[in-house]
C-alpha cells in the first residue's frame, strides 16, 4: 500500500514529504470543489467505447463509490458532502495540512492521505466503517484520536512520531491486524526495539511493517516488555470498568428519561422547591420547630415522588412491550410480502428465460428464412405474451405494495391510538400524585404560618424581640407580613410542582408525536423505494427484450 522511504538524517525527517511532492509537476494549489469532483469521476480509468459512454452519462453524486484526487496540489478538503455513499477516497500526494470536512462520509471503507503535510490525526471518529487508513509520509507527531472499531490496516510510517504514547490505545481497536510505523524517529532508537514493543502491546496484531508476526517473536516480545504490558493491561482493565459503569449510568438515564420520571428517584424535586425561595429561607430562621416540620415535609414529598417514579417505570415497561410488538409485527408483514414478491419475480425470470430462448431460436430461423412471415407472426405473439405477463406481474407487485402501504398506515394509526391511551393513562395517574404534592405544599405552608406566628408571639410576650432575626422584625406587629412570606413560599413551591408536572405531560406528548412521525417517514421512504424498485425491474425486462436482436447479432 505504501512505498518504503529510506531513512536519512534528522533534518530530512523534519520534512518527510516536501522533496517528494516538489519534484512532481503539480497544478496550482487549490481546494476540492464540484468541478474537480466531476472531472475526476468522468476521467476515471474507462477506455474505448465504454469510456466515451461514461463521459456522456450525467454525474449522479449518490452513485459515486470511489474518488481519486491524487497529485492535484490540494491544500484543503471540501465539498465531499456531495458524495454520501463514497467507500474509497484517495487524497494522497497533495499538500493537505488538516484532516477536515470528511465526517459525513460514514460509508467510507478506505482512506488514503499519504504524502501530505498533515500534522495531527483528527476528525475521523464518525467514519465508523473505515477499514484501511493510510497516513504514510506526513508530519504527524503523536498517535491519537483513533477509535475506529472496524479499522484493519493502519499506516503511519515516515512521520515524526517520537513517542510510544498512544500505541497502547490501539488495543481498543479489536479489528486492527496490520500496523506500520517504519521511518519514524521512535523506530530508529538503537536501544529501543519498537517492533518488539508493538508486538507485545498489541496482541491481536498479525502484521507489523507488513511482515507476519510469528508466535516465537510474540512470546519474546512479551517477555522483553513484561512490566510495561502488565501496567497497560491493568490501566486498560480499569478504563473498561469505568466505561462499562458510564454506559450503565447512561442507559439508566435514558430509561428514566423515556419513562419521564428522571430526577424523581431521590430528593431532587424537594431540593428544587427551595431553590431561589427567599421567602422560605426567611421563614426557616425561626429555628428547630421549622426544621422539624421541613423534615416531615421532605419525607412526604419524597414518598409521593417515589410513587410517581415507580409508576413511570411500570408504564414504561408496558409501552416498551407494546412498541416492540408493533415493530415485530410490522417487520414480519413486510418480510412476508417481500418473500411473496421475490417468489413471483423468480418465477417470472424463469418464464423470461424460456421465452427468450424461443425468441432467439425464431430470430435464428428468421435469418435463414426467405419469407419470414411465419417467424415474424410467432415472434409478435411471443412479444405480446411477454408484455402481458410483465404487465400482469407489475400489477400484482404494485397491488401488493399498495396493500402493504395502506396496512402499515392503518396499523400505525391504531398503534398511535393505543400508545396515546397508555400515555394518557400514565399522565392521569401521575397527576393524582402531583395533586397530592400540591396539597402537601399547602399543608406545610399552613403549619409554617402557625409556627412562625407562635414564634413571634412567644418572643413578644417574653420581650425578647432582640433575638428575632432582623428579616422577621417587620412581622412582629403585622400578621399580614407573615402571611405574605408564607404565601410567597407556597407559590414558589407549587410552581415547581406544576412545572415538573407540565414538563412530564409535554414530553409524553412530544414522545408520541416524534415516534409516529419517524414511523411515517420511514414507511414513506420504504414505499417510495419499493415503487422505484418495481418500476426499475420492469424497465430492465423491457430493455432486455428490446436488446435481444442486438445480442444475437453480437454472438
Amino acid at each position: 500500500m505504501d512505498e518504503p522511504v529510506s531513512q536519512g538524517s534528522g533534518d530530512e525527517m523534519e520534512e518527510p514529504v516536501r522533496g517528494f511532492l516538489e519534484e512532481v509537476n503539480c497544478p496550482e494549489p487549490g481546494i476540492i470543489d464540484r468541478q474537480m469532483i466531476e472531472t475526476a469521476y468522468l476521467g476515471e480509468g474507462q477506455k474505448g467505447e465504454s469510456g466515451r459512454l461514461h463521459q456522456l452519462e450525467p454525474v449522479v453524486y449518490e452513485r459515486i463509490r470511489t474518488m481519486r484526487l491524487e497529485f492535484k496540489n490540494l491544500l484543503r478538503i471540501d465539498h465531499l458532502w456531495m458524495l454520501p455513499n463514497l467507500t474509497k477516497l484517495c487524497l494522497n500526494c497533495n499538500k493537505i495540512e488538516v484532516i477536515e470536512h470528511i465526517g459525513m462520509l460514514t460509508a467510507l471503507k478506505e482512506l488514503n492521505l499519504s504524502f501530505n503535510y498533515i500534522t495531527k490525526i483528527e476528525n475521523l471518529e464518525t467514519l465508523v466503517n473505515l477499514e484501511t487508513l493510510s497516513l504514510f509520509s506526513n508530519r504527524i507527531r503523536r498517535i491519537e484520536n483513533l477509535s475506529l472499531k472496524k479499522l484493519v490496516i493502519l499506516s503511519l510510517g515516515n512521520n515524526l512520531i517520537d513517542t510510544v504514547d498512544g500505541i497502547e490505545r490501539l488495543r481498543f481497536l479489536n479489528s486492527l491486524k496490520v500496523l506500520n510505523l517504519e521511518g519514524n524517529p521512535i523506530a530508529q532508537k538503537p536501544d529501543f526495539p519498537l517492533s518488539l514493543y508493538v508486538t507485545a502491546i498489541l496482541p491481536k496484531l498479525n502484521y507489523y511493517e507488513y511482515v507476519f508476526i510469528k508466535a516465537d517473536t510474540r512470546e519474546a516480545a512479551q517477555k522483553r516488555f513484561y512490566r510495561e504490558l502488565r501496567e497497560i493491561e491493568d490501566k486498560q482493565e480499569r478504563e473498561i470498568q469505568a466505561l462499562e459503569t458510564d454506559a450503565r449510568e447512561a442507559a439508566e438515564a435514558e430509561r428514566l428519561a423515556s419513562s419521564f420520571v428522571e430526577h424523581l428517584d431521590g430528593q431532587q424535586l424537594y431540593d428544587s422547591l427551595w431553590r431561589d425561595d427567599e421567602n422560605g429561607r426567611i421563614l426557616m430562621m425561626v429555628g428547630a420547630p421549622a426544621h422539624e416540620l421541613s423534615e416531615e415535609y421532605a419525607k412526604d414529598v419524597h414518598h409521593l415522588t417515589q410513587s410517581i417514579y415507580k409508576l413511570g417505570l411500570k408504564r414504561f415497561g408496558e409501552r416498551d412491550e407494546e412498541i416492540r410488538d408493533f415493530n415485530a409485527n410490522l417487520q414480519e408483514g413486510q418480510q412476508e410480502l417481500q418473500s411473496l414478491g421475490q417468489s413471483q419475480i423468480e418465477e417470472f425470470l424463469q418464464y423470461k428465460e424460456r421465452t427468450f430462448e424461443v425468441l432467439r431460436s425464431k430470430l435464428s430461423e428468421l435469418e435463414e428464412s426467405e419469407d419470414g412471415s411465419e417467424e415474424y407472426s410467432q415472434m409478435d405473439t411471443l412479444n405480446g405474451q411477454f408484455d402481458d405477463a410483465l404487465n400482469e406481474m407489475w400489477q400484482s407487485l404494485m397491488s401488493q405494495e399498495l396493500h402493504l402501504h395502506e396496512a402499515v398506515e392503518e396499523s400505525t394509526l391504531n398503534f398511535q391510538r393505543k400508545i396515546s391511551q397508555l400515555m394518557a393513562s400514565f399522565v392521569e395517574q401521575a397527576q393524582v400524585f402531583f395533586l397530592q404534592l400540591r396539597d402537601v405544599c399547602g399543608h406545610f405552608a399552613d403549619n409554617m404560618t402557625d409556627i412562625v406566628t407562635q414564634f413571634l408571639s412567644d418572643k413578644l410576650s417574653r420581650q425578647e424581640l432582640g433575638s428575632v432575626p432582623k428579616e422577621l422584625t417587620m412581622c412582629v406587629d403585622d400578621r399580614e407580613e407573615v402571611l405574605k412570606l408564607v404565601e410567597g413560599m407556597r407559590t414558589a413551591h407549587t410552581y415547581r410542582v406544576d412545572e415538573r408536572e407540565d414538563r412530564m405531560a409535554k414530553r409524553s406528548k412530544e414522545f408520541i408525536d416524534k415516534m409516529i412521525q419517524q414511523l411515517n417517514n420511514k414507511e414513506v421512504d420504504r414505499h417510495r423505494a419499493k415503487i422505484l424498485e418495481i418500476n426499475s425491474f420492469m424497465e430492465m425486462m423491457t430493455e432486455a427484450l428490446g436488446n435481444l436482436p442486438q445480442e444475437l447479432n453480437q454472438e
